[in-house]
Formats: structure tokens, C-alpha cells, sequence
């Protein structure tokens, strides 16, 4: 019997391409606030070169205390607490947890976007093709976020994107080229490995490299800051060898299975070379993964209404519609990555970034297609800036940020670019109202709570009203203090309607309670396993348990917190609010960036 194929339509206000970091925290992001959303992924998991299949390390801004907060420390605080171990498959289970219980979103997971439909310079809808179940989806949406990695809607749509790196003479950047070319950074294909208490023998599978000494990674330094020189210390702290990276001088999307498999045969040969050439101390270590996904660094940059400059990086970008930051170094990679391991090449460039640097709202919406955002390393930046601004922390704030800024988009009615004009005040309350921490910005506290009497002094008051919800310089900062057993009170003179309570614990900036291994305290996920690694744990200073009293009389209990931002709702009228501290997750202290109560 000859059966025609499934085609379905399907409706919603916000349709996200992609599910990465990005795309998944754009989806969450918008369905929170109020937006029907779908999100299409060309995957079977969620999460990107973070996911199982890829297992890239998650890395954002270099100071502690500029850390990434929002969705992507709601990811991570999760990802302790349900999986200590770190095990890959359990992170991608924590985020498709995150994702799929807002029944907000659906989810067509192994669904390619393959065409688009046009009218009037918007999209109307776009076509996807589900694998699994040889599906043809037609979905149909206010606005559209490509969250791809590869701009797939830039060549379905006509939006105007950029390919490769800039002529030093358009933007003035000192990574800039005496002439423009299309060449980009390359891929990578992780190995992880494990450390045994016996030795393992590995014989390379026919078709690997061979790599007889440390002369085929040779590198020199020169006039420039270098990335570590294609160490090969691996270890539950050592290097992911992110070195073995390919494909940047020819096409990074239509050369993509070439690419992937000439590093099949550089990983197993580098494998081989660790392992069987030269005295690496590698003797009891186990090759436990490899994948076949290559992660991508560089493909098409949409352009916007703001085109982001390495000097913008630099310089802090003190940009007025700031509505996300990095603090990565500008890390420019060699296009022939490993290829070029003669005297006089080098694997990465680096700058220093001294300060966290904002990103402007006019970086996430199309130049000439009215209905199109995107987010995560497709943003609208130079290949210079991208250098920066393409490592996945910094993508999830862009996702967490583009969500935000669709499903206001939606709620009022406008354009996204009239919306970023007129409205990005708001959507920048949003975000730090959820936690996200924007460097040159200060959240607005809520008038109630400034009228209410709190039983602190005045400078505790300043520290807990200060609208920054973190440390900037040390730890003294912004911080209350107080002791398990304590209350903390907001009385009134009058009844006051109170519609719920934000608050801001301390997720330990120094990280040291959350994990002994130092790669760990970079960001809770692991890839190779040596005998010293240790499950990571909740940080010491989140308070575990609290009670919430209205009048003395006890509102609700919070008990097994993990997470840094709490948000309750109270909906009670009441002269007075208690917090009174029970227990933390290990610290004597209970530590507070934030108490709010929000009418």
C-alpha cells in the first residue's frame, strides 16, 4: 500500500529554529512570558555542542564575579543537584526537563527547517522535515528566532547575514585582514577519556593519522598572546583538546562532512600518539568517547541594526539597549587549525577582555527581514567580535534575551525593531528581574518594597537594595549577612497587597564549595573521568530551607532550595512579611544579595 506523506500545519506566536543553549532558553524564555511558542531542533537532544553528542565545555566571562546568571545558572544549579556525577546524557535530560515542562513549548525534536514562506519582507511560515516520524511540518508564527548555529533562515529568507572575516580597512579591528576572505574558525570533534587502575592497551583504527613526535603540534610565540600551545595533558581538569580542529579555510557548512571526517582520523591519531608515542603518562587511561558531531565555532552572522566590533568588545560596550554581556577573550582560531603546525603559525590568537562587555539589543534583530530575531554565535557581530561572543554562556543570555525581547514583541503588538526603540527599558527589567545580571545596569526596586520598614540597619539596607545582585569587586558588596534562625521583616504602617517575593541568594562566587576539581568550578560538567575526580555538590552558601510568615502566621515553607534566584508567589495582604532563615546547604551564614517583595 502506497502511503502519502504526513504533512502537518501548526500555529504559534514565537517559532524558534535551533536548540542549542540559545534556542532552548530563547523557547523558555518566551513561553514564560506569556508567548505560545515552538521550538524545531535538527537534533534528538537539546543542548548543542553542550549536548551528550557534542560535550563542548560551557565557557563565558573570565572574572568570577561577572559569571553568568539567568537560565544558564538555572541549568547548571539543576544539573548539581540531579546529577552529581556529571554524567553527559543526565545534563541533556536537565535541560529538556527545563524545556519540556512549560506547556508553553512543543517540542519537534529531529525536525530540519528545510524552506521558508515569504510576504511583504516577513516570514510566514516555515516548513521542517521530522525524520523520526517522515513528517513534513508547516509551522506558522508572529516572529521567528534562528537559534541554528548556520543562519539556516538567512538563505530561505533573504536576510542579509556576513560569511568569513572583514578588510581591516571597514572596521578598523586589528584582527582584521589586509583583504576580506571567507575563511572562518574551524571544528572540533571531542574525545573523552578514562583514567583506570591498570594499564590499557590502544591499538588506532586503520584509517586514524600518525603523529610520530610533538613536532607535528609545533607552534611559536610571537607578537601575540597564544591559548595554551596544543597541550596534551589530559586529565579530569586538563585539556579537552580542543586543538584538534579543522575545516576554516574551505566552507564550514557545505564542507562539513569532509571536515568531520578527516578529524576522525586526526582525534584517533592524536589518541594514538598520546597513548603509544613518546611518554605521556597516559598508560591506564581508556579512550571512553569520541564523537562524529562535529561542535562548529563559526558559520553566517545575520546582520542587524548594530553590527558589534572587536572595539566594542574591547572597550566594555556601554551600549544603552544592553540586554546581555561576554567577558570571553577575543580567541580568533586559526582557519587550517591543526594543518598549520609549522614554526611561525599559531592555534589561536588571543586579547584580553578586562571588563565585562555589554551586547545591544539592535544585534538581535534582521536588518531587512521585519519578523526575524536570532541568538547565539549568528548574532550580528564582525568576525572579530564573534571571537568573543560565540562561546555558549554568553550565547544562553543571548537566547534568554531574544525569548524575552520576542514575547514582549508579541504582547505589544509591535515590530521587534520598534519594540527594541521604544521598549528596551523594559525587556532589560525584565531580564534582571530573572535573574540575568547586566554589567552597566541596575535593577529598579519595587516602590513597595522601598517603603517598607526592614529590620536591618541602614547600610545592610543599601547592600539588600542595592539592585545589583552580586559582588563586583569582592565580597563585602551588596551582601546581607544574617544568621540561621533569623528573620528578616517588611513591615508597613498600613495592609499592603503583596503579590510575591524575590529572592537572591549566594551562589558562591568562588565556586570552591561546589566542586574540588578546578574545570568543574568553571562550569558543573565533566569530560574526561580521572581517580581524583569528585561528584560536585550544592554550593555551601544557598539557603536550603526558609519559612514565609504574613501577619506571624506562617504563608509557606520552602524546603531542598538549590537554586540562587527564588521567586514565591504570596498573593496575601498583610502589614508585615517574615523570612526566617532554617537552614543553608552548609554554610553557618545565610548570605543575600536581593529581598524583594513585588505587588
Amino acid at each position: 500500500m502506497n502511503a502519502a506523506i504526513e504533512k502537518k500545519t501548526l500555529e504559534c506566536d514565537v517559532c524558534v529554529i535551533g536548540g542549542g543553549l540559545s534556542g532552548s532558553f530563547a523557547a523558555l524564555s518566551a513561553a514564560r512570558g506569556g508567548a505560545r511558542v515552538i521550538l524545531m531542533q535538527d537534533r534528538p537532544m537539546l543542548g548543542g555542542n553542550a549536548s551528550s553528542e557534542i560535550r563542548m565545555w560551557v565557557r563565558g566571562a573570565k572574572n568570577k564575579f561577572d559569571r553568568e546568571t539567568g537560565l544558564i545558572s538555572e541549568l547548571e544549579e539543576r544539573n548539581i543537584y540531579y546529577n552529581p556525577t556529571l554524567s553527559h546524557s543526565l545534563l541533556d535530560a536537565n535541560l529538556y526537563g527545563m524545556v519540556s515542562e512549560n506547556k508553553n513549548i512543543t517540542l519537534l525534536m529531529n525536525t530540519s527547517c528545510l524552506d521558508a514562506e515569504m510576504n511583504d519582507g516577513k516570514i510566514i511560515s516555515v516548513t521542517g522535515w521530522q525524520l523520526t516520524t517522515y513528517t513534513y511540518y508547516k509551522v506558522s508564527a508572529k516572529l521567528f528566532i534562528d537559534c541554528s548555529g548556520d543562519s539556516i533562515l538567512a538563505p530561505l529568507t533573504g536576510a542579509e547575514y556576513r560569511h568569513g572575516r572583514e578588510a581591516k580597512s571597514e572596521f578598523g579591528e586589528s584582527l582584521g585582514k589586509e583583504q576580506a576572505d571567507t575563511r572562518t574558525m574551524g571544528m572540533s570533534i571531542i574525545l573523552a577519556a578514562r583514567e583506570t587502575d591498570h594499564p590499557v592497551k590502544f591499538t588506532p583504527p586503520p584509517f586514524a593519522n600518525v603523529y610520530e613526535d610533538d613536532s607535528c603540534f609545533a607552534v611559536n610565540l610571537g607578537e601575540h598572546d597564544y591559548a595554551l600551545i596544543r597541550e596534551q595533558n589530559v586529565g579530569t581538569s586538563g585539556t579537552n583538546l580542543w586543538w584538534i580542529e579543522l575545516g576554516g579555510e574551505g566552507h564550514s557548512i557545505y564542507d562539513s562532512e569532509r571536515v568531520r571526517d578527516e578529524l576522525l582520523a586526526a582525534v584517533y591519531g592524536v589518541w594514538d600518539h598520546i597513548k603509544n608515542k613518546g611518554d605521556h603518562g597516559m598508560e591506564n587511561w581508556d579512550i571512553d568517547w569520541v564523537g562524529f558531531l562535529p561542535g562548529k565555532r563559526e558559520s553566517r552572522r545575520y546582520v542587524g541594526d548594530y553590527v558589534m566590533t572587536e572595539q566594542d568588545v574591547v572597550s566594555g560596550g556601554h551600549f544603552y539597549d544592553e540586554i546581555a554581556y561576554g567577558g570571553w577573550p577575543l580567541d580568533d582560531h586559526n582557519p587550517f587549525g591543526m594543518r598549520k603546525n609549522s614554526e611561525g603559525t599559531y592555534p589561536s590568537i588571543y586579547i584580553p577582555v578586562n571588563e565585562a562587555y555589554g551586547i545591544p539589543l539592535r544585534c538581535l534583530y534582521s536588518k531587512n527581514v521585519g519578523n526575524l530575531l536570532f541568538a547565539g554565535r549568528n548574532i550580528s557581530v564582525t568576525h572579530a567580535a564573534l571571537s568573543s561572543t560565540r562561546v555558549m554562556a554568553t550565547c544562553s543570555l543571548l537566547g534568554q534575551a531574544a525569548g524575552t525581547f520576542a514575547a514582549y514583541s508579541v504582547r505589544c503588538g509591535k515590530s521587534p525593531r520598534d519594540t527594541a526603540k521604544e521598549h528596551y527599558g523594559d525587556i532589560q527589567n525584565i531580564l534582571m528581574d530573572d535573574g540575568v545580571f547586566l554589567p552597566h545596569k541596575k535593577r529598579e526596586i519595587s516602590a513597595l518594597t522601598k517603603e517598607a520598614k526592614i529590620n536591618v540597619s541602614d547600610e545592610e539596607r543599601e547592600a539588600l537594595l542595592s539592585g545589583v545582585d552580586r559582588p563586583r569587586t569582592d565580597y563585602g558588596e551588596n551582601i546581607l549577612v544574617q544568621n540561621i534562625g533569623d528573620k528578616l521583616t517588611f513591615s508597613f504602617d498600613d495592609p499592603k497587597y503583596i503579590g510575591s517575593l524575590r529572592l537572591v541568594f549566594d551562589p558562591d562566587f568562588t565556586r570552591k564549595t561546589i566542586s574540588d576539581n578546578l574545570k568543574m568550578r568553571v562550569f558543573a560538567m565533566k569530560l574526561h573521568t580521572g581517580k581524583d575526580f569528585k561528584p560536585v555538590r550544592v554550593a555551601s552558601t544557598l539557603v536550603r530551607s526558609f519559612e514565609v510568615y504574613a501577619d506571624g502566621e506562617l504563608l509557606c515553607k520552602v524546603d531542598n532550595n538549590f537554586h540562587r534566584l527564588v521567586k514565591l508567589p504570596l498573593d496575601v495582604t498583610a502589614k508585615e512579611i517574615s523570612i526566617k532563615w532554617i537552614a543553608t546547604n552548609g554554610d553557618e551564614k545565610v548570605k543575600l544579595f536581593a529581598a524583594e517583595l513585588i505587588p
